[in-house]
């Protein structure tokens, strides 16, 4: 007779334990300088913004302070720049907001055999740099006398974001079934009553998602305000934050910390504002029968 053959004992929990940490040791150290890399910028950010004789190197401060803070809070160098930035970003996220949900709505609702090609095309829209066209664009504004027009600047930088913003607000606008309209339309409501009364709500989380990525690549953007915008008075703060490089290499290292973390505080409320009034999913419970 043979021998039965002999089944392999788990191993015992604490050596399971042991095994997951040595084999996690690799990665969770390769996760720590990652962070790192993240972290130590934005250390130096906080010490050097309260370092009156801030540098380029991390240390910590022997006299902490708010004078830098103090020297930035002006309105030629902070207010009417960040004023400027905020009118910027809202307009252009707007614009865009309202032009991504029209187009997206005939993507969404309609099927044409133009509907692939068109947002392919759409697609193609995002692979092309700024850089490539803006010479060409500062042409065309110099010919329009466009030049140092805000609401011109806006509606351009909108046009920049709206080819992603089109694709967000479709896969979104997806998520929203038609049967809700279709039972609006029952009921004697037009086509964009149903998109502003149904949809839309429906949606406001997916629109939040698109108005903050929108802002965000608006309040970041240097190059086009710097080409567009030629008068100090108009100028967002990402491209006024370069009047603390002097001449020759010098840097107001100190006072530059101190704007950047001014200059980012708005985004940051800008999300939590938006994840507080967003909500977690989008409000779809019990609108359709199963």
């Amino acid at each position: 007779m043979t021998a039965p053959a002999r089944t392999r004992q788990p191993a015992p929990a604490p050596v399971l334990r042991a095994r997951l940490r040595r084999g996690s040791a690799p990665a969770d150290l390769a996760l720590l300088l990652v962070g790192a890399c993240f972290l130590l910028p934005l250390l130096w950010l906080v010490l050097g913004s309260l370092d009156p004789e801030a540098g380029h190197e991390t240390k910590v401060p022997r006299q902490p302070g708010l004078d830098n803070f103090a020297a930035v809070l002006t309105p030629q160098l902070l207010l009417q720049p960040l004023w400027n930035s905020m009118v910027l970003s809202a307009g252009t996220g707007a614009v865009t907001l309202v032009a991504a949900v029209l187009a997206a709505y005939p993507l969404s609702r309609y099927r044409s055999r133009f509907n692939a090609p068109f947002l392919y095309a759409v697609l193609f829209g995002t692979c092309l740099p700024i850089t490539a066209i803006m010479v060409p664009v500062y042409g065309l504004f110099v010919q329009l006398e466009l030049l140092d027009s805000m609401p011109a600047t806006i509606f351009f930088m909108a046009t920049t974001t709206l080819p992603m913003a089109i694709w967000m607000t479709k896969n979104f606008m997806d998520g929203v079934p038609l049967s809700l309209e279709e039972a609006a339309w029952v009921d004697g409501a037009s086509r964009m009553t149903a998109l502003r009364t149904i949809v839309l709500p429906l949606m406001r989380q997916g629109l939040g998602v698109v108005f903050i990525f929108v802002f965000i690549q608006a309040w970041g953007n240097f190059f086009v305000p710097f080409v567009l915008l030629l008068s100090e008075a108009r100028q967002p703060a990402a491209v006024s934050i370069y009047s603390f490089f002097g001449q020759h290499g010098a840097v107001a290292y100190g006072q530059l910390a101190a704007f950047s973390i001014l200059y980012s505080s708005p985004v940051l409320a800008l999300y939590v504002i938006v994840a507080r009034g967003a909500g977690g999913s989008f409000a779809l419970s019990g609108a359709v029968r199963g």
